[in-house]
């Protein structure tokens, strides 16, 4: 839920499949990535911006940063809720915070992450966050 004044949640469940275990028989620190990114990206297309978005205007996002705080192990089968939500932006940058929690244990974290991206224009360089970016990650969901 978001309290007010808080950017809405988008939230992306996913579940644990054998090959993304570890020898210790739970998830990877590593696989951890590539859910927070598939779950950055579904956050985006409910803000309204989607790969074909991306590809049309000749945008990239490059993420520059990730701190990922590993609290409690995840295991074949169980199915995880990544929580995504805008933190802040600056001009060619924005801040997004990233909770997974065990479905049945919606209140036990399994990981945080901070992940800092920019966006990359058709030259290569840094560009502005699209506005209607900004405001779809911070308005109201529906």
């Amino acid at each position: 839920m978001t309290a007010p004044g808080e950017a809405p949640v988008a939230e992306t469940v996913i579940t644990v499949r054998s090959p993304e275990l570890d020898s210790f028989g739970h998830v990877n620190h590593a696989v951890f990535l590539n859910y927070l990114e598939h779950a950055r990206y579904l956050a985006l297309e409910e803000a309204g911006f989607d790969w074909a978005s991306l590809d049309a205007l000749g945008q990239q996002i490059f993420v520059v940063r990730i701190e990922v705080d590993y609290v409690s192990e995840a295991t074949r089968g169980h199915r995880l809720l990544v929580r995504t939500r805008a933190e802040s932006f600056r001009r060619t940058t924005m801040v997004l915070r990233q909770e997974i929690v065990r479905e049945d244990a919606p209140d036990a974290t399994v990981a945080r992450a901070k992940v800092t991206a920019v966006w990359i224009g058709p030259t290569g360089k840094p560009t502005r966050v699209p506005d209607h970016v900004r405001a779809g990650l911070s308005g109201p969901r529906t």
